[in-house]
């Protein structure tokens, strides 16, 4: 089946989704953030703690359901008697809840500035390494 893959997710994620919890993440990062930002409430996405430029077949990750998500701009001011400085950052929060561990089969998509897109297979519990 074919998945938005998100990558270079901390260990920390994954080892939280990896224990079935529901979990709430910011994405920052420009490729993850494009990304995810047109998916619909009930896409399910692979989320790896492989980097961008390292995802391959074989790599391993988790399969989660979006459940809510909501994009966030926040205003940064920084000041003192030589200079004025105001920053924005804009984040994407995702809720996700884990459905299994997965390998991606196959990278169909991994050019920066488009949605990263793999097929990926389900893994068993019991096969699962």
């Amino acid at each position: 089946m074919e998945y938005v893959a998100l990558t270079g997710m901390s260990e920390r994620v994954i080892s939280e989704l990896k224990q079935n919890r529901l979990l709430t993440i910011e994405i920052r990062s420009p490729h993850n953030f494009m990304a995810v930002l047109h998916l619909n409430i009930g896409d399910m996405l692979l989320l790896t703690h492989t980097s961008h430029e390292d995802l391959t077949g074989g790599s391993m990750g988790i399969i989660a359901k979006l459940l809510r998500h909501q994009v966030s701009t926040h205003r940064i001011m920084q000041s003192n008697e030589l200079y004025y400085e105001e920053r924005e950052t804009t984040s994407l929060r995702l809720q996700l809840d884990p459905k299994c561990i997965a390998r991606v089969r196959k990278v169909v998509n991994n050019t920066m500035g488009e949605t990263t897109k793999v097929e990926a297979e389900e893994i068993p519990l019991y096969n699962a390494r």
